[in-house]
């Protein structure tokens, strides 16, 4: 086994359990930070003045942006399924998680985005596998 077999054996596995190593960490932690964090929102927001409920929750809107587009940022570096890191494209179909806090905000860009991008991470990763088999043809 040479170290290049090695390394991808070792980033595999790394993927697979835990947090990963690379973009597998960040998509995980921009995951595990955004979904869950409608609930301190909703604190803050019961706790501020009326007058500023709206800002605190446009930008918890703005943070689920930036969420789905560094999902996107990630997907634009490694486009094709073949030169992506293990267990990369299930993690960018996570990005769909972001459904369930803008549908509990009301926040209608992400109950949109956040389904449209996995049926997008996952009719890329189809249309990639069906043109890799007519290849081998």
């Amino acid at each position: 086994m040479d170290l290049r077999s090695a390394q991808r054996i070792a980033e595999a596995e790394a993927a697979r359990t835990g947090l990963g190593t690379g973009p597998n960490r960040r998509l995980r932690l921009t995951l595990i930070i955004g979904m869950p964090l409608f609930l301190p929102v909703l604190g803050i927001m019961i706790l501020v003045p009326k007058s500023l409920m709206n800002d605190v929750l446009h930008v918890y809107e703005a943070a689920i942006i930036g969420c789905l587009l560094h999902y996107v940022w990630v997907f634009a570096k490694y486009p094709r399924h073949a030169d992506r890191p293990p267990y990369l494209t299930r993690d960018l179909a996570m990005g769909g998680g972001f459904f369930l806090p803008s549908m509990f905000f009301g926040f209608w860009a992400g109950m949109i985005a956040a389904p449209v991008w996995a049926l997008f991470v996952g009719v890329a990763y189809a249309l990639e596998g069906r043109r890799e088999r007519r290849g081998h043809r």
